[in-house]
């Protein structure tokens, strides 16, 4: 007798999992009684036909919930690709250069923070067939390899993200260039005095340097920008509203505006931050000025709801930001660049200053400038983090006060008191930056720099005879401790810098009784504005600083002889 699951009699056990046909017919006597899995499959195959195999309708609702499930997995999957796509994109964008530590390293504060400064460079290189197109100039050299940093502009983020301070440095400054060579296109120099935005041809961190040795501030990073992407910028954020004094043309850098409010983007945008006849005084101290008014705009746009929400937006911002940018390796990834903003992003548009760095004519050029007496105020400023505004955004006096009060106090004037710095450390600038720092807080302009003879691991202030007083009046203005102060044979003040103060112009772990710079005198003559001032409008220059058809004018007088020309906005 056979077993109803088993085949024709003699044929052995079926294999594991072998299909076995389905009976026919009624149960046979011997099945087994209904009741358990056994029943389940006996009743399955009894019915026989199509039927019996149709299995039981799945509810609608969990048909939903599986189809959503499964497209809500293909969408993560989907969107962290794309991410990460957009993220490498992104990185693959950026351009980055090492600083080599030529613009010092910064000092924490009590808690631990650390100010930001920066400096953005506007590059004049036609270095590609769209930057020959946008700036003009290469008709007879074709596309050019140098260029140099003709904007300029330091900015300085407080170590608490409470204020900020911008402060343009003139293009045709005179300084001293230090020893360069520029790690990309290996191209050196030893060193030579001219105008400040040459030193680019030697590489961004030879500009970083001249700025570094010239101000005493810190430079952490840097950003630069060339023609094309100053377009790109202005283009992402779908324009920057400017407004000008009266109708103006520049015939140089091609703007052509009227007199009041405009939407500016791409060409436009370029030809009016490249402006420096139509503004001012014609020159490129008007110039920083229109370009303070420019970015104040372009912050509030970025501040502005809706700007940094929009994710298109927010896309071809970051995809236009990172094409137009070299910086240093410190910024070299998206992530740092946006920490950077995030920074910025903190700062309230009141308590963002914009200067510009005060200058004096220059003995031996007329038409080139050197660094001004209040400009040493100003760098201290930064150097020291203190703001040029209040909490409410008005102009601070409060440090111009103190630094009274602490004058009156000092036993010898400071004033009266030059010093010789030497810079034992081995780092470029050192000395430069001390000195500075100290005419900065109103010592006397006799004081000098040198190298010190031989490597300091210790900084050491040495005094003369009857001149301990004087020597301890530098040391509080420095922070340095009093167990650094020692008696020489011979006469005047020489600070040593050794290697224990490698940055910074306040001692490392000192009290820092440092005398605070004056900000009232930082600002004086550095025409300063914060980046809420929405209604400021560029002043067209009033003198005859274009020429248009051989006649020289005002830009407003190019302006209505140019009758046919095309506004840059329209």
């Amino acid at each position: 007798m056979s077993d109803p699951w088993d085949g024709p009699a003699g044929q052995g056990t079926r294999r594991r999992g072998a299909r076995v046909p389905r009976q026919r017919g009624a149960a046979p006597d011997d099945a087994r009684p209904p009741g358990g899995r056994a029943a389940a499959r006996a009743a399955s195959r009894a019915g026989g036909g199509r039927r019996a195999r149709r299995a039981r309708p799945v509810p609608r609702g969990r048909r939903v919930l599986k189809i959503l499930g499964i497209g809500l997995s293909v969408l993560i999957v989907v969107t962290a690709g794309a991410g990460w796509w957009f993220y490498e994109h992104l990185n693959g964008n950026i351009h980055s250069v090492s600083l080599d530590g030529k613009g010092g390293t910064e000092k924490a504060d009590a808690f631990g923070r650390t100010p930001i400064n920066i400096l953005v460079m506007g590059s004049d290189g036609r270095t590609s067939a769209t930057d020959c197109k946008l700036g003009g100039g290469c008709a007879r050299t074709g596309v050019q390899t140098g260029s140099n940093a003709d904007v300029e502009m330091v900015l300085h983020i407080s170590a608490d993200r409470s204020n900020a301070t911008v402060m343009s440095i003139p293009r045709d400054t005179m300084t001293k260039v230090p020893a360069c060579q520029d790690s990309e296109s290996g191209q050196s120099t030893n060193g030579y005095y001219g105008q400040i935005n040459s030193a680019l041809q030697y590489g961004p961190a030879c500009q970083v340097a001249t700025v570094h040795q010239l101000t005493g501030i810190t430079i952490d990073h840097f950003v630069k920008l060339d023609f094309s992407g100053v377009v790109k910028m202005s283009d992402a954020v779908g324009g920057v509203s400017v407004c000008v004094s009266d109708d103006v043309y520049d015939t140089y850098s091609h703007l052509k505006l009227s007199k009041g409010t405009h939407t500016l983007k791409g060409v436009a945008a370029l030809e009016f931050v490249r402006s420096r006849h139509g503004f001012g005084d014609g020159s490129d101290l008007g110039r920083t000025v229109s370009q303070h008014i420019f970015l104040s705009a372009m912050i509030r746009k970025f501040k502005s709801a809706g700007t940094l929400t929009d994710p298109t937006a927010v896309y071809h911002l970051a995809d236009a930001a990172t094409k137009a940018l070299t910086v240093d390796d410190g910024l070299g990834t998206v992530k740092k660049l946006i920490s950077l903003a995030d920074d910025v992003n903190k700062v309230p548009t009141k308590r963002i200053t914009f200067t510009t760095m005060q200058t004096a004519p220059d003995p031996g050029d007329k038409d080139r400038v050197v660094v001004g007496p209040g400009a040493k105020s100003l760098f201290a400023t930064i150097a020291d983090d203190q703001a040029l505004t209040n909490g409410s955004g008005k102009k601070s006096a409060a440090a111009s006060a103190t630094a009274k009060a602490k004058a009156t106090a000092s036993a010898v004037p400071a004033a009266e008191i030059a010093v010789t710095v030497e810079n034992g450390t081995g780092i470029t600038g050192r000395a430069s930056a001390l000195a500075t720092a100290l005419t900065g807080q109103g010592f006397s302009t006799a004081t000098t720099t040198a190298n010190a003879p031989s490597p300091a691991t210790g900084t050491t202030l040495t005094y003369g005879t009857g001149e301990q007083a004087a020597a301890q009046t530098v040391a509080k203005a420095l922070g340095l401790p009093p167990s650094h102060l020692k008696q020489g044979t011979g006469s005047g003040l020489t600070l040593v810098i050794g290697s224990d103060w490698p940055s910074g112009i306040s001692y490392p772990g000192g009290s820092s009784s440092a005398t605070p710079a004056d900000t009232k005198a930082a600002v004086g003559g550095a025409h300063a504005s914060t980046a809420d001032q929405a209604k400021t409008c560029a002043k067209v220059s009033p003198y005859r600083t274009v020429t248009y058809d051989g006649v020289s004018m005002t830009p407003s007088q190019a302006y209505a002889a140019a009758r046919n020309k095309p506004d840059s906005d329209a």
